[in-house]
């Protein structure tokens, strides 16, 4: 009888824990990343009667969960890339938006600024139409000034996200060392504990949104936890937290640490996936490029622009002055140099301007120039450097005062700051150099064919101007009129010069053509514009401008370089759109891969509960008839 009652009981506390387990699947169908539990039964030991052997019942052996290790790395992978595209996607768009938004883009701005141009040309003398250009140029500087500052408001707002990111980091890898400290004590006392295990793997998932994550199990139930190349944030029990770093160059850009002993590691550039890495790639390839790009456009208008109108005359016959201001390119020292040398930058050619920042450094005696954006060097010492200035991409660099010193370097940003930098210069609408400040004229007693255009200021003698561009030339045909001489100021009086009808005739910074058959004796004069109020040579190569390659060594017009910004932006969004839609479909099917070995099914977990329930009960009445025939006995024995 005992026999039957300890292999009833045995069932009877088996199928207990099943239905236990069952009931524990069921109430945790919908807590993420609980991963299915199973009762592992196995006979026990049985006893030799006679000479056969009898069953003694049903061992529990341990309680264990359904758990597949590489599908639940590939969550955690997958979690990791999607969230980085995710991120990109979702701040790139935003750029995307205000590029392409009429009411912010620089494009409509433009336009409406060359519009009001070629309406002056039409009436150069019209203070309502000059005063139009005045309101349209600073509407396109406040355009620009608004889009740079929206670039500086997402520059403040990919640091507070990438600070908020790296908190979140934080917390996880406390709690994460917590459940390690916990799994450990259960593990040397009684086996596995699942939930916590599940909840562990949950965390690192979470943790996985974040950065791209890698575990080592140590063995006695912990693990250690790593992102980056290596970089450990959990040891077991003990968490070892991200900090928030400044740029070396620029402070207020901020990267990430890993506090050490000695101060905080910057591993920026060894993070991989998770929204860190989604934000730092926004900064890197998305808004730092576009803030470049905007502020190479904005400073090869005002370079270019002001070049034009400087060569023109204002209506009270000054000469043009610079229509904009625009900010001197941005020269940021390593925090740390040794030496007190101080950089200075300067455009000097804004065609061979590009988009990109640099970092000059000096290595032992080598000074060295790295172009950022494709890591070219360019060897500073074989152009002279740091004796003379030197210059490199359309910008004249050299150290103002000081020394550099081994080590030391400094971060130039020539177009980074010209957006919210550009401004309009002049305030009257009087200022606006419309005219050209030559006038040419021919000799009244003339009778030969020939005649002289309206003759144009150099614009290879770009400001300052000749200081005898205004003054009076003549030039007179001799006989035959095959040769010409040249009298006045500057000139140094020239003669027999051979005269080709067409040809340009270059003096004092302005440039004039006679064509057609001169006579012996006929005279053309180049002088000052005396009164040009109606002359409107100026406005209308200003008005060229817009459709001038000068931009991009030579192979843009303006609206061409911010097309270039617009669909560089747009490409960039796209495919972080189209992969965040493809990670999310690839995490999509690994979580259902994973969910169909770990996930709780009802349907299952329901026919478990029947078939665990009707066991117990038959397990309960072998020991209820295991009692009645011991009540037998006994009864039997009492007679």
């Amino acid at each position: 009888m005992a026999d039957l009652f300890n292999t009833a009981l045995s069932g009877l506390r088996a199928f207990r824990v099943a239905l236990d387990t069952t009931s524990h699947n069921i109430a945790n169908v919908n807590t993420p990343g609980y991963s299915r539990q199973r009762v592992e039964l196995s006979t026990q030991t049985p006893q030799r009667t006679g000479g056969s052997y009898l069953g003694s019942g049903v061992a529990v052996d341990a309680v264990s969960r359904v758990y597949d290790r590489f599908l639940t790395d590939q969550v955690r992978g997958l979690t990791s890339g999607q969230s980085q595209e995710a991120a990109l996607h979702a701040l790139a768009s935003q750029i995307d938006r205000m590029l392409a938004d009429p009411n912010v883009g620089v494009a409509p701005a433009l336009a409406d600024f060359f519009g009001a141009l070629q309406d002056l040309a039409a009436d150069p003398s019209s203070v309502p139409a000059r005063d139009l250009v005045l309101q349209s140029g600073q509407a396109l500087a406040s355009r620009f000034d608004d889009l740079g500052s929206q670039f500086d408001a997402l520059g403040g707002a990919a640091n507070d996200r990438l600070t908020d990111a790296v908190a979140a980091a934080n917390d996880l890898a406390d709690q994460i060392a917590d459940l390690n400290r916990e799994i450990f004590a259960a593990h040397t006392s009684s086996g596995e504990p699942n939930d916590l295990l599940d909840q562990r793997d949950e965390l690192l998932r979470q943790l996985s949104r974040y950065t791209r994550v890698t575990v080592a199990d140590n063995g006695d139930g912990t693990l250690n936890v790593l992102v980056g190349t290596g970089q450990p944030v959990v040891v077991g029990t003990r968490a070892q937290r991200l900090d928030m770093v400044g740029d070396p160059h620029d402070p207020q850009r901020l990267r990430v640490g890993l506090a050490t002993t000695a101060g905080p590691m910057d591993i920026t550039g060894q993070l991989e996936g998770g929204e860190i890495a989604g934000i730092l790639a926004f900064r890197d390839q998305v808004l730092d490029p576009a803030r470049n790009q905007l502020g190479q456009l904005a400073l090869g208008i005002a370079h270019t622009f002001n070049a034009q109108h400087q060569l023109g005359q204002d209506l009270e016959g000054d000469p043009g002055g610079a229509f904009f201001s625009v900010v001197d390119p941005r020269v940021l020292p390593r925090i740390g140099n040794v030496g007190d040398a101080a950089v200075a930058a300067a455009v000097v050619d804004v065609a061979g301007l590009t988009a990109s920042d640099y970092r000059m450094a000096r290595t032992g005696s080598d000074y060295a120039l790295t172009r950022l954006s494709d890591g070219a060097v360019i060897d500073l010492d074989a152009l002279g450097f740091p004796g003379t200035a030197v210059t490199v991409d359309g910008l004249r660099l050299e150290v103002a005062s000081g020394t550099m010193a081994d080590g030391d370097s400094f971060v130039i940003q020539p177009t980074r700051a010209a957006a919210t930098g550009l401004a309009v210069a002049i305030s009257r609408p009087q200022d606006i150099a419309a005219a050209a400040p030559i006038r040419t004229a021919a000799a009244t007693g003339n009778i030969g064919t020939a005649v002289i255009d309206a003759g144009a200021v150099d614009h290879s003698g770009q400001p300052p101007l000749d200081a005898n561009l205004t003054a009076p030339v003549g030039i007179t045909f001799n006989v035959p009129p095959t040769t010409f001489n040249v009298t006045g100021a500057g000139t140094g009086d020239p003669v027999n010069l051979p005269y080709t009808s067409g040809e340009p005739i270059r003096f004092n910074g302005w440039t004039v053509a006679i064509s057609g058959n001169p006579a012996a004796g006929d005279r053309f004069t180049v002088a000052a514009n005396q009164g040009g109020v109606g002359d409107n040579r100026n406005v209308l190569a200003l008005a060229q401008l817009q459709d001038a390659k000068t931009l991009a060594q030579g192979s843009q017009n303006y609206a061409e370089v911010y097309g270039s910004l617009v669909a560089t932006v747009g490409a960039r969004t796209a495919r972080a759109q189209s992969a965040n839609a493809a990670q999310e479909t690839l995490l999509n099917q690994a979580v259902a891969a994973r969910d169909s070995v770990a996930g709780v099914n009802l349907d299952e977990e329901a026919a478990s509960l029947l078939r665990f329930q009707q066991a117990y009960q038959a397990a309960a009445q072998a020991i209820q008839i295991a009692g009645t025939l011991f009540d037998s006995l006994l009864a039997a024995v009492r007679r």
